[in-house]
């Protein structure tokens, strides 16, 4: 990524798209944090490029101002690792939602994931399919009632910070569609050299409204958030309580905090790199847990296109562009023209 000083502002990124979700959907504040977020990081229209699938979260192309491609479902990743391979100076973020990625397109968004390619994927996670009006998603909970599960949805839902974690991902996060500390999550996965996870929890008003409540609304979020950082305790309900790692069973267990002496009550202070704690953060199951947002893991290697760039200068060393060369190679065979019969 090329981080450098402001050359825009929020409004050189939008476009003169109508803007077209339903009214109090989160994918509006996505939008607007991403669009505060790039002049942040030095972001440049004519560099960046915005890549998406099929959902609803999937028109978010059309209303940034800078190159784009709606694409087909689940495939997002092929279209961003064709396009950075091309041109390895570009921002690439890819936008897509929980059944395009996790679905049709969880073979794609693994391989994206294990490779490291250079770029950010902004995962919107409401729970529902919701352009095709309704149908459970692969993350939809036990229980879930929709058009095509109306007695309620019977299967596990997947974790995609788990499934991130476990496709080898470098960087993992997770954040809320209307927090205030959205564009910092952003702006760390845009810093990160490699493949920056996001998953947004969105709201979506019409088809699964409220099903985050529990933890994102205002009366509920001091008690129900873990927000990580890195080199900082692991402290919520106003520094009251705090997550501490249980030796004997080798997990993580809600501790309360007396008087400030987080030390005292063993509560865990947040090492990105650790990747052991990170899956843990993922699997705490709401409700005897908060909900862990923020920067989960964040460990950089090398990215996939770095890796070809030096791959093809390697194998060119020493070699003379010939396009005869490479056209007559192996067997070939010249067609001549009979003379025509007077």
């Amino acid at each position: 990524m090329n981080e450098m000083t402001a050359i825009t502002t929020s409004k050189d990124w939008e476009t003169d798209q109508e803007v077209r979700w339903c009214p109090g959907c989160g994918d509006y504040a996505i939008l607007k944090a991403v669009q505060r977020t790039l002049p942040e990081v030095g972001a440049r229209p004519e560099n960046t490029v915005f890549i998406s699938g099929i959902g609803c979260s999937s028109r978010f192309p059309y209303y940034v101002e800078s190159y784009g491609f709606h694409t087909i479902h689940g495939r997002a990743p092929a279209v961003a690792t064709g396009a950075k391979l091309a041109n390895p100076e570009l921002d690439v973020w890819i936008i897509t939602g929980d059944g395009d990625s996790l679905s049709i397109g969880g073979n794609h968004t693994m391989h994206l994931i294990r490779r490291n390619l250079d770029c950010q994927v902004l995962l919107f996670n409401n729970e529902i399919y919701g352009l095709t009006k309704g149908q459970y998603s692969p993350t939809s909970r036990i229980g879930t009632r929709s058009p095509s599960t109306p007695f309620g949805s019977l299967d596990r839902p997947a974790s995609p910070c788990a499934f991130a974690l476990g496709s080898g991902g470098r960087f993992v996060a997770r954040a809320i569609d209307v927090h205030k500390n959205l564009p910092a999550v952003l702006k760390a996965a845009y810093n990160h050299k490699g493949t920056g996870f996001v998953e947004i929890f969105q709201n979506c008003i019409v088809y699964n409204d409220e099903v985050f409540s529990p933890f994102t609304e205002k009366k509920n979020a001091a008690d129900n958030q873990l927000w990580v950082e890195q080199g900082k305790p692991m402290l919520f309900a106003g520094g009251a309580k705090g997550i501490a790692l249980d030796h004997e069973r080798l997990t993580l267990k809600v501790v309360d905090v007396v008087d400030g002496d987080w030390q005292a009550a063993g509560v865990i202070v947040h090492e990105e790199s650790n990747r052991a704690v990170a899956h843990m953060l993922v699997e705490m199951p709401f409700g005897p847990f908060p909900m862990a947002l923020g920067v989960l893991y964040c460990d950089p290697r090398p990215t996939f296109e770095s890796a070809v760039v030096e791959q093809n200068r390697t194998a060119a060393q020493g070699k003379v562009p010939d396009l005869q060369k490479l056209v007559a190679q192996g067997q070939t065979w010249q067609v001549e023209k009979e003379p025509r019969a007077e």
